[in-house]
């Protein structure tokens, strides 16, 4: 399995520097942001490293030959918003920028676009599978039409009280993904699978890769730490984060080998992704580099 990172860790380098670092300690591709320019919403969101709406011929012919210089591959381009917002101005963008990224990516000649599903939060869930099933199906005719998998991360996007109470991202169980994987029963339609938000969510995180393994389109290495003595004292009816945090690979409840043994038996084939959310390790870019360099170790030795 080749290990790569999001690319929305180092979110004040170019593209230049993200692939060269990327060669210089042993990854093997990395998941490239996508974000339009100035679209930041929150922590991670809104980073650049490949502006679509200016993507001509001599960037696509530019971006190759860096690939191809530091024999480092673009596992998937990444743009995370809430397609189904409430605000119709914004849903209409963020599925513009969607559509125009689909595009991109065949340009590319990169195989996947990982984005969320989204939600309307003040919606129950029978409601939201209507937007999803009004919305969501051109987009996936036009991925069709180019060869391009759609991976749908299972993030809940439930974390702050701007989320409450439904969060922003529906896809966040094995329960959700039938009903979407039913309305829509695409070959281009998939996961882009992270264990980190089973955790949290005290769900079993090794039995979806089974259930779900022929919708395994690309894989995030994320872990979480879940604190028993804050969660008996707030209780699951609290914001998440008073009673777990994110963190790299290793330094949380995830078991690597388990996981990635799950990977293997799946039969996915394919780069499995650090990405990078880990207070420890966010105060200076060493410190970033350093994070990132545990993270990999830590993937390789539970790969061994």
């Amino acid at each position: 399995m080749d290990i790569g990172f999001v690319s929305a860790i180092l979110a004040e380098q170019s593209l230049e520097n993200v692939v060269s670092f990327a060669a210089s300690n042993g990854f093997q591709c990395v998941e490239v942001m996508c974000w339009p320019v100035g679209q930041a919403e929150r922590r991670y969101a809104g980073v650049t490293h490949i502006d679509i709406d200016r993507l001509g011929g001599e960037d696509i012919e530019r971006i190759r030959k860096l690939l191809d210089h530091h024999k480092v591959y673009i596992s998937g381009l990444g743009y995370y918003p809430n397609p189904l917002d409430p605000d119709n101005e914004k849903r209409e963008f963020y599925f513009g920028h969607i559509m125009k990224l689909i595009s991109a990516a065949a340009k590319l000649g990169v195989p996947v676009v990982n984005t969320f599903i989204g939600r309307d939060p003040a919606k129950n869930l029978e409601q939201n599978l209507e937007l999803f099933s009004q919305y969501w199906p051109p987009v996936i005719r036009h991925a069709e039409s180019l060869g391009i998998r759609i991976g749908i991360e299972n993030c809940p996007m439930l974390f702050t009280y701007d989320e409450w109470p439904g969060g922003k991202n529906m896809a966040i169980n094995p329960v959700v993904w039938e009903q979407m994987f039913s309305i829509i029963p695409s070959e281009f339609f998939g996961l882009n699978y992270d264990p980190s938000h089973m955790i949290w969510q005290q769900m079993d995180y090794l039995q979806p890769m089974k259930d779900f393994a022929h919708k395994l389109f690309h894989i995030h290495l994320k872990d979480a730490k879940l604190y028993r003595d804050k969660l008996d004292r707030v209780g699951i009816l609290a914001t998440p984060l008073e009673y777990h945090s994110p963190k790299l690979p290793g330094r949380g409840d995830v078991n690597w080998a388990a996981f990635l043994n799950g990977v293997k038996d799946s039969g996915y084939a394919g780069p499995v992704v650090i990405e990078f959310e880990d207070k420890d390790f966010e105060k200076s870019f060493d410190d970033i580099v350093k994070g990132l360099l545990l993270a990999r170790d830590n993937i390789r030795a539970s790969l061994a």
